[in-house]
């Protein structure tokens, strides 16, 4: 498309690259989670009613998707602008906003934040996992989701004129059903006509980055303008990631700041620290892929926010940098992920 081409899509309107600035690719500053709710563990039915105190706060670090309030995330607008305004002073440029259909999607605030904090905001088109779509969505044709998609890149989505700027998240389980299927070839097909970028949730599996790839290549879509969320909850082995890496897509690792024992959707998951988070980037850079790496820290319940605690939207530039920067990690390498890659990636063909 022409008046895209070159271009990165706000919610305020077209932007040239160059003005992106530093980019936490995979966040979220609206939004509900209660689609992921789990019950609390027997005997913290009490905590989980009510968990926002401090002598609950570790617990609800570990169990963050037992309590139904801190799922309520469309709830903080007013933390979530503050959050903003600490960003940008932190050096903060860009955020990718990933919230898809059925997870409360609301273009209006997006925009109302982007306004009030000057912090640029890509908002995200299309659907996320198999148990938020609705049966109108699960009846439709690949061809009618492309529509659909199409419609919130280039004319607004939601009943509004608020573009889209990304695809994404477009969400998946493991196995891949067959309602994701077809929003993934939609996606695809989008991507083919419009040259815009994609970002995907895998399932929480070895196998389903792979599986995603394939299913995209086939039906068109663009490997090398697609950002692969979660590598740090799904891929652990060096082999299977370089493995990975080599079918060229960009590598994001985007839950720093989220430190658990146990990762409750898949318990045979060893959690990574940022420290080891760190590592494979370190790894993955000296491997070759430092123009393929993306980082964020997907916040998406109350609990990451600073007002209860937690490590907020600035924690990779105050925090994360300058550990990457005593790990081996250059300066201009850390720009590469910040900036240039990001950049890259948004900017439609």
């Amino acid at each position: 498309m022409p008046e895209l081409s070159g271009k990165v899509q706000t919610v305020l309107g077209l932007l040239d690259p160059d003005q992106l600035g530093r980019t936490m690719t995979h966040e979220h500053l609206t939004m509900s989670f209660e689609c992921c709710y789990l019950p609390p563990p027997p005997g913290d039915e009490k905590v989980a009613e009510d968990p926002f105190h401090m002598q609950n706060m570790h617990w609800l670090r570990q169990n963050p998707y037992n309590c139904h309030q801190n799922l309520l995330f469309y709830q903080e607008t007013d933390a979530v602008r503050d959050e903003l305004l600490a960003y940008r002073k932190a050096g903060g440029g860009s955020i990718v906003e990933n919230t898809t259909t059925g997870i409360a999607r609301d273009l209006p605030t997006l925009r109302k934040l982007a306004k009030e904090t000057g912090v640029h905001v890509v908002a995200g088109a299309g659907y996320y996992v198999d148990c938020t779509h609705s049966d109108a969505t699960r009846k439709m044709s690949v061809e009618e989701l492309t529509d659909v998609i199409i419609n919130e890149v280039l004319h607004g989505a939601d009943g509004t004129d608020i573009r889209c700027g990304v695809i994404g998240e477009i969400g998946t389980g493991w196995p891949i059903t067959e309602s994701e299927r077809k929003v993934l070839k939609a996606a695809a097909h989008t991507q083919a006509q419009l040259g815009c970028p994609v970002i995907i949730h895998p399932g929480r599996n070895s196998a389903a980055p792979t599986e995603v790839v394939r299913i995209l290549q086939e039906a068109g879509g663009d490997i090398g303008k697609t950002v692969m969320s979660h590598l740090d909850r799904t891929i652990f082995n060096d082999g299977e990631l370089l493995e990975f890496a080599e079918l060229g897509s960009y590598l994001e690792y985007d839950l720093f700041g989220a430190e658990m024992l146990n990762y409750p959707y898949n318990l045979d998951v060893d959690m990574p620290s940022d420290s080891q988070r760190v590592k494979t980037l370190a790894f993955l850079i000296k491997e070759g892929y430092e123009d393929k790496i993306v980082i964020a820290h997907d916040i998406h319940t109350k609990n990451r926010l600073t007002k209860y605690g937690g490590h907020g939207y600035s924690h990779i530039l105050t925090s994360i940098v300058p550990k990457m920067l005593t790990r081996g990690i250059t300066q201009t390498q850390v720009d590469k992920i910040l900036v240039d890659n990001p950049k890259r990636w948004l900017t439609f063909k």
